[in-house]
């Protein structure tokens, strides 16, 4: 089905590769963190604008997100669809874009556009969306989205993250947040230590418990965190203290008695200190045939069961509420199983020119397994249907 579209998507991503690879390279070199990314925000929204999408700037109630459409406002209504995909462009405090962000900026706005054209020179009924994703290495931004009504309106969401891999089939863990506060009495650590409820201790408590409790969960569940608040000065007993903790696990459903079995451990460690305690969880984290097919066509070898790549991203809310898929591509010169994901060395990758032309192809295929969704009935009822049954969508 998607011959006829080729050549146009070709020559439409290829016409602005150049002023893609300018965009990225400027988000790179100008890493902004969750919800900051004014830059990145403002430089696609202008772009998209220049080449004829309609752009709601500050949307969903965050004012670095962005929704970026274009229709074809025909008379086939029972026949119009709407594919959408995603950009993100936050970075990561201290290493700015060590997980390539600023490719998966470009790689939307290109598959966003190949389609556009398509449905331009074709005359297709459809629409293209592109979402504007701010925040997903910290706040989970597309969570935020999903609750504002983005998603709603729209059949499909794909997107493709550089790696350090080819695969169509990572797993993705599920994931929740715990930001944990205790709150204890302050006292004179030698004068009168026994008139103080020691905070520290509560949390020291708690993270001790934890790797214990590592012991007794399944081998694809994960618990990771921090103390991020341990006290003033050595000479006082700590009236408050705070940690920030993760749970992940391969499904969806392991999460609540993985979140009751961590929440006791909270529990317990502010009853042994004598402390008061408050916990925030936040939701967080947890689909493929024809953009493989796609890929291959243009040079990529996939490695075969790449089952052991395991990370956590807020598409996977997305996915949950409409069909959709995240795929891994390969930035480097080979594949490899080593992971690279959040290290200078990935940051330093995303911005050569090897890795731009590779986000390019990405981007191509992308968009030509949209105009498959948006064009082909039997390929759309069978997303349906996996998307229904629970099963990523083999697209």
């Amino acid at each position: 089905m998607s011959s006829k579209f080729e050549d146009i998507v070709e020559k439409a991503i290829d016409a602005i590769s150049e002023e893609l690879r300018e965009i990225s390279l400027k988000i790179h070199d100008n890493p902004e963190l969750a919800l900051e990314e004014n830059f990145a925000h403002k430089i696609l929204s202008d772009y998209l604008e220049s080449k004829g999408f309609t752009v709601k700037r500050h949307a969903y109630g965050l004012k670095t997100a962005f929704r970026a459409e274009f229709e074809n406002k025909t008379n086939h209504e029972e026949k119009k669809r709407t594919v959408s995909f995603n950009s993100e462009y936050d970075a990561l405090p201290g290493i700015g874009h060590a997980c390539g962000h600023n490719l998966i900026a470009i790689s939307g706005v290109a598959a966003a556009y190949g389609v556009k054209c398509s449905i331009e020179a074709l005359n297709l009924p459809g629409k293209v969306v592109l979402f504007g994703t701010p925040a997903e290495e910290k706040y989970s931004g597309k969570v935020k989205i999903i609750s504002a009504g983005a998603y709603k309106d729209v059949d499909i969401c794909m997107m493709v993250h550089p790696a350090w891999v080819d695969t169509v089939e990572p797993v993705y863990l599920a994931i929740r947040r715990a930001e944990v506060e205790y709150f204890g009495v302050a006292a004179h650590a030698a004068a009168s230590p026994w008139e103080g409820k020691n905070a520290l201790d509560a949390a020291v408590q708690a993270y001790n418990a934890l790797s214990m409790l590592r012991q007794q969960v399944f081998p694809s569940d994960r618990i990771h965190g921090i103390i991020t608040n341990g006290g003033k000065a050595a000479n006082i007993i700590p009236d408050y203290a705070s940690l920030s903790f993760y749970i992940r696990s391969r499904r969806y459903a392991n999460l609540a008695p993985l979140q009751e079995k961590t929440s006791a451990c909270f529990t317990a460690a502010a009853e042994a200190a004598g402390c008061k305690y408050k916990i925030d969880w936040t939701d967080g984290l947890f689909g493929r045939d024809r953009f493989e097919k796609y890929m291959t066509e243009r040079g990529v070898k996939y490695l075969p069961n790449v089952v052991d790549l395991t990370g956590s991203t807020d598409m996977g809310n997305v996915s949950y509420n409409i069909p959709g898929i995240h795929v891994l591509f390969n930035i480097g010169e080979e594949n490899t199983r080593t992971p690279k994901f959040h290290t200078i060395e990935f940051e330093k990758l995303a911005k050569t020119s090897t890795a731009h032309v590779k986000t390019i192809r990405a981007a191509k295929c992308l968009a030509l397994t949209a105009l498959d969704v948006l064009t082909d009935d039997q390929l759309f009822r069978e997303v349906r249907k996996d998307f229904e049954d629970g099963v990523q969508p083999k697209i």
